[in-house]
């Protein structure tokens, strides 16, 4: 069996979820190779080269590459999968892979398995479905697997090795039925939330996007991420990239701190796979306490003073 894996990066570095993209392909064989693509990728290769697992990374490195657009990158990885042996194809189960994968199912005509948790053979998977509270053990016959991968269910590979890198010359026109508009990412000084080992998450208990600065001191003396609910997202008070949970970002750190948050199953689908969960609400009956390791029943605003306090 040869996996291939499909590189998530910002042209500049490679996402987290590769490397854990990567550990998931290295259990079904030792045949893992990487394709990754894009314009000016010099620096991406360069520490996708020490990536553990990898036999070879291919790289399709072209100007009409330079925009994040879907359509673009399928037409690319199906016209290298032609006359390939590869019989499994991951990517990470992220905005990119979950934008990706199913058009790649689509021109292979085969079905895509999304968000596996587990590996038991080249043939036979687990995800999770009803929000967590069930998995499901998934086997497909298909010729060519197309997966997407939960990447804090497997560890990131280690950086140590030297991969060769092939180069992939490509004269494939650009998808007319696609024109970019732009791409607005959120920049910060912060830990990504999909690789923060200390995420601090807040709710709708904050009342409005002016107080989720009282979760800013704290996440800075902790070297945190922050979060939020759905709730708080779809009430406008912070972005929608901060969104954690079964429609949002599904999150793995050390410690998860939630405040104000209730506790809603979509939400802990999303954190369930925590190592230590707190939580702050007033309301004692919340079931976030269900899930917490530690909780406190305190009201949040006379809560996350003290707490900041304390970190000094």
């Amino acid at each position: 069996m040869k996996t291939l894996v499909i590189v998530e990066h910002n042209n500049d570095s490679v996402k987290q979820t590769t490397y854990s993209t990567v550990t998931a392909a290295s259990k079904i064989s030792e045949e893992v190779y990487a394709l990754i693509l894009g314009y000016n990728l010099s620096a991406a290769v360069d520490e996708l080269k020490k990536c553990d697992h990898l036999k070879k990374i291919f790289l399709v490195d072209k100007e009409d590459l330079s925009k994040p657009i879907a359509e673009n990158f399928c037409d690319e990885i199906i016209k290298f999968l032609k006359d390939k042996d590869f019989t499994h194809v991951f990517t990470p189960s992220s905005t990119f892979g979950k934008n990706l994968s199913p058009k790649i199912a689509t021109e292979l005509d085969v079905q895509q398995i999304s968000d596996i948790t587990n590996i038991l053979d080249g043939h036979t998977f687990e995800r999770p479905i009803y929000a967590g509270n069930a998995i499901a053990k998934v086997k497909s016959d298909d010729p060519i697997k197309v997966v997407t991968v939960r990447s804090t269910c497997f560890e990131p590979c280690k950086l140590d090795s030297n991969v060769d890198v092939e180069n992939i010359s490509s004269e494939l026109p650009t998808n007319e039925l696609v024109n970019f508009v732009n791409y607005d990412e959120s920049k910060s000084d912060r830990p990504e939330l999909t690789s923060a080992k200390i995420i601090i998450s807040g709710g709708r208990g904050l009342q409005n996007g002016d107080n989720f600065k009282l979760l800013e001191g704290i996440a800075d003396k902790l070297g945190a991420a922050m979060g939020a609910s759905r709730a708080a997202v779809d009430a406008g008070f912070v972005p929608n990239d901060w969104q954690v949970g079964q429609t949002g970002k599904i999150v793995a750190p050390d410690l998860y701190i939630a405040v104000g948050i209730s506790g809603a199953i979509q939400h802990i689908a999303g954190i369930k796979d925590s190592k230590f969960i707190v939580c702050i609400n007033k309301d004692e009956e919340a079931p976030i306490f269900k899930f917490s390791d530690f909780g406190v029943v305190a009201d949040l605003f006379e809560a996350l003073p003290v707490l900041e306090k304390k970190l000094q």
